[in-house]
């Protein structure tokens, strides 16, 4: 009988990728920016100041985390936007996103996991999730983080171009599509969070701050913010 040899899928898929990416740098090297083939995207316009149960809190004692300087800030992405709700039964959720108009700029640098260390907190579960919303599912992860007394869950995910992603692996499959029609896809982190010692309490509350800001947007900027509704 041949012995069967055991294939480890994620090395198979990640030496496929590195085929795929010398082909892909030979037929078509990026140089087009896929932001510049749209309308221009603004966050501060884009997301509004109320919606559904949530009005923004502009004088909130609440801090969003944000520990790189704000020259790294202004280094890695074209647009912040960081705000603060609050619903009639006092809930608050933290709001951050960050655009840049180039994944070249690396917004994976931004990544929770990382940015809620170096700010001090400790990260007590990471887990992958998909978010059901009225207009698809969006893949996101969870984390429930502390600092001393503060104990923070996060809910957050990726897009790349038109498409949220989850983990290395699919962003790079979304950067070889795009990079096999020469162009450069934009990227977006979108993050939400709130201080609850309650993890599941949480991520309710931010599940309906999310379904009800989408809601609240276009189509077209549903596809911008969350890769919802896209052809595939």
């Amino acid at each position: 009988m041949p012995r069967t040899i055991p294939v480890n899928r994620t090395a198979l898929i990640l030496a496929l990728l590195m085929v795929a990416a010398s082909i892909a740098a030979c037929v078509a090297k990026p140089t087009a920016m896929l932001a510049k083939e749209r309308p221009e995207i603004s966050l501060e316009t884009m997301i509004p100041a109320s919606f559904g149960d949530w009005r923004e809190e502009p004088l909130s004692h609440m801090q969003v985390v944000n520990p790189e300087t704000q020259e790294l800030l202004d280094r890695l992405y074209s647009q912040i936007l960081d705000r603060v709700y609050v619903d009639e039964s006092g809930h608050r959720i933290m709001l951050a996103i960050a655009y840049g108009n180039s994944q070249h700029r690396s917004l994976e640098a931004h990544k929770p996991e990382i940015c809620y260390p170096a700010h001090g907190f400790t990260v007590h579960t990471n887990e992958a999730h998909r978010l059901e919303t009225g207009f698809g599912d969006i893949p996101v992860r969870r984390l429930f983080t502390s600092l001393q007394s503060r104990t923070e869950p996060v809910t957050y995910w990726f897009t790349v171009g038109d498409f949220a992603v989850q983990g290395t692996t699919q962003k790079r499959l979304i950067d070889l599509r795009y990079g096999l029609t020469g162009r450069i896809p934009d990227g977006l982190l979108f993050r939400v969070s709130s201080i609850d010692p309650d993890p599941a309490r949480a991520y309710e509350v931010q599940d309906r701050f999310v379904h009800q800001l989408l809601q609240a947007l276009t189509a077209e900027e549903r596809l911008r913010l969350a890769g919802l509704g896209h052809a595939s």
